[in-house]
């Protein structure tokens, strides 16, 4: 018997049926055999990570889909914001100053522009993916060529819309306050007095001339630049077209709210004015100098309010000044230079515990008038406390004081060193324009200031060689130096102010003499702008001039203090020579600092016409000071704000004087 057969042997193969037949479903139910099988066959290590992979990828999705959903939310107002809106919109409760600003009719004059600039990296500084536009910003792109560029004229710009709301975020660090600091958000206590009726003018100013117009076609061309390329922000950077960040407050902006009114330009004017009411937040975790920020905003605002009689300046300026006030919780009142306006936290600067006088000492005018509006007593009791404390100091030399003054202890530091520049000047124009402001009531202000032209006259004052100008310098422990700071030309201006408010003749004697020097130290230098710094030469040498410039001091930043003190000159003295100096600077700001898509731009060197060297900068002070300096030195119109009736702070904002008629 044979025994069985064996089992046939087992094969291992595929089968695989391929039907292009409409038999087949498209039915997933294959794959998903076959991928869970692949699922299955990874190891764990391998399925934890794709599990991680897609849980992130879900969170991603979801934080991505609420960021978007809180863009659209906030990008409708809501009824609280189109209510605000419509209340500032209101007329202004208080009659306007001036007149009513009217379209200007100009033929902007052919003016050289600046020469070609090699193109700069563009970079913009301050916060990040900080984008403010221009209301109603051209669908085209903001860099087209240059040859397409005009300066548009007043009545020709077209209505704009409103700005786009944006909120603005801001970095650094967040300090604690101080046990007791009152938060600078919260209404000072008492009552606030109804807001003092604005002071008028006798009569409408004249027909502009071709001069005036000149500054117009400027002041237009500069605010074209900082419109387009950094609206909302504090500076413009002309050449690479974008901004610079200081305080994040719109200085340039709020600087040249006033110049604006005074300039005629209406349309201008109200599309400025819709930015404050609905862009302009002081409620920002931000340090800013007191002094720059009281000169500016505030003293910005105040004359706004003034010429227009729209309280919305006004409820600004009060905010403003309360988030200030933490500064002078110092042990000897005297202010610290820095207060951050959110938290209300002060602090001296980093690398000292000084402050300088000048910046102590050139706040009054915007304090007292703040509180002469509001009827609120402390802004005023701060800043008077720190002048009788100044007036009654050891360490003065015949009125001159020293440059710095400590916050602890409240003395003058670094004894010895008597300049009427750098952080020692305005405190000279402070004392004078005090005693204006007040009515010429208070006698220790106007002997502060007698004092100091005694002190200046005995021992600053020198001759140079071979012009016999008579200039300013400095002297530090007993040794004198022939250097002499532009900012030193606002003293013609101040002395002949003086004088016409009925201080001794001399002073204007010394005015004349000083204002012929600050001209040449325009006029001596290759583009006809004066250096930052000049030396004069003080032993005849017949191959020097009078003015000398060491390379480091040769820049000019579009200062306003020459044509400050030529405007003075002009309206107290009716010499027609000082319209033309200043006609002479306004074509050199043109003929070297214009920037052809917009702006004026600091320079670094006035010697060199081929090569100025531009610095990419356009100071808030050009538009608040220099052409509105230009303006009112062009005018014949002495009632323009009339000095009798005015005196300006140091930022040129014209603030009225006490129980003027």
């Amino acid at each position: 018997m044979y025994p069985p057969p064996p089992p046939a042997p087992h094969r291992d193969f595929i089968s695989v049926t391929l039907s292009l037949g409409e038999s087949y479903d498209n039915s997933k139910s294959r794959r998903r055999r076959s991928c869970w099988r692949k699922w299955k066959q990874l190891s764990r290590l391998q399925r934890n990570v794709i599990l991680f992979l897609l849980a992130l990828l879900v969170l991603s999705a979801f934080l991505s889909y609420s960021h978007m959903a809180g863009q659209w939310k906030g990008a409708s107002p809501t009824e609280g914001q189109r209510l605000r809106v419509e209340m500032t919109g209101q007329k202004p409760a208080n009659p306007p100053v001036l007149p009513a600003p009217q379209k200007a009719d100009i033929s902007p004059e052919d003016v050289a522009t600046m020469l070609p600039q090699k193109p700069r990296k563009h970079i913009r500084r301050g916060p990040p993916h900080l984008q403010i536009r221009a209301p109603n910003a051209d669908s085209k792109d903001g860099m087209q060529g240059e040859a397409k560029e005009q300066v548009a004229a007043p009545g020709d710009a077209r209505q704009e819309e409103p700005p786009h709301h944006t909120v603005i975020s801001w970095r650094g660090a967040v300090i604690e306050p101080e046990q007791g600091t009152e938060h600078p958000s919260r209404r000072a206590a008492g009552p606030t007095m109804p807001s003092v009726p604005a002071v008028r003018m006798q009569k409408d100013p004249g027909p502009l001339n071709a001069r005036q117009k000149g500054v117009i076609e400027a002041f237009l061309h500069a605010w074209k630049g900082y419109r387009r390329f950094s609206w909302g922000h504090d500076e413009l950077k002309p050449l690479s077209r974008s901004f610079n960040e200081w305080f994040g407050l719109g200085l340039t902006l709020i600087d040249a709210l006033d110049t604006m009114w005074i300039l005629g330009l209406k349309k201008e004017f109200e599309e400025a004015r819709k930015w404050v009411s609905t862009e302009l937040n002081f409620e920002k975790d931000v340090d800013v100098n007191l002094f720059e920020s009281t000169i500016r905003v505030l003293g910005g605002l105040l004359s706004a309010y003034h010429l227009s009689g729209d309280s919305l300046f006004l409820r600004k300026a009060e905010d403003f000044g309360n988030r200030l006030m933490p500064a002078f919780a110092t042990p000897s009142k005297i202010p610290y230079s820095d207060v951050n306006i959110g938290t209300g936290v002060a602090h001296p600067p980093r690398w000292t515990s000084d402050s300088t006088v000048a910046e102590v000492t050139s706040i009054q005018l915007e304090f007292r008038e703040l509180s002469r509006l509001t009827g609120i007593k402390k802004f005023r009791e701060a800043v008077e406390n720190v002048t009788r404390h100044i007036h009654s100091l050891s360490g003065k030399k015949d009125g001159l004081v020293p440059m710095f003054i400590n916050t602890h202890s409240g003395l003058f530091t670094h004894l010895g060193v008597f300049t009427l520049g750098a952080r020692a000047d305005s405190y000279y124009e402070y004392l004078l324009k005090q005693w204006i402001q007040g009515g010429k009531t208070e006698t220790q202000l106007l002997q502060d200031y007698l004092a100091a032209v005694e002190g200046v006259k005995a021992h600053l004052l020198r001759r140079s060689e071979p012009g016999k100008l008579v200039f300013v310098g400095e002297l530090a422990h007993g040794r004198f130096s022939a250097k002499m700071d532009h900012l030193v030309c606002f003293l013609p201006g101040t002395l002949a102010l003086g004088v016409h408010h009925g201080l001794p003749a001399e002073h204007m004697e010394l005015a004349l003499a000083l204002m012929e020097t600050c001209y040449q130290m325009n006029h001596q230098m290759e583009t006809g702008l004066s250096p930052e710094i000049a030396h004069f030469n003080t032993f005849f040498q017949a191959d020097l001039k009078d003015v000398i410039v060491k390379p480091a001091d040769r820049h000019n930043l579009l200062r306003p203090e020459t044509v400050e003190s030529l405007f003075y000159l002009y309206r107290l003295t009716g010499d027609h020579k000082y319209q033309d100096w200043g006609w002479e600077i306004l074509q050199s700001f043109n003929k070297y600092t214009r920037v052809r898509s917009g702006g004026y731009s600091s320079i670094s060197n006035v010697q060199n016409t081929h090569k100025p060297d531009p610095r990419d900068k356009m100071e808030s002070f050009f538009l608040g000071e220099t052409l509105k300096y230009l303006y009112l030195l062009f005018s014949d119109d002495p009632d323009l704000l009339s000095l009798d009736r005015y005196v300006f702070n140091t930022e040129a904002h014209p603030l009225p004087i006490w129980g003027a008629a």
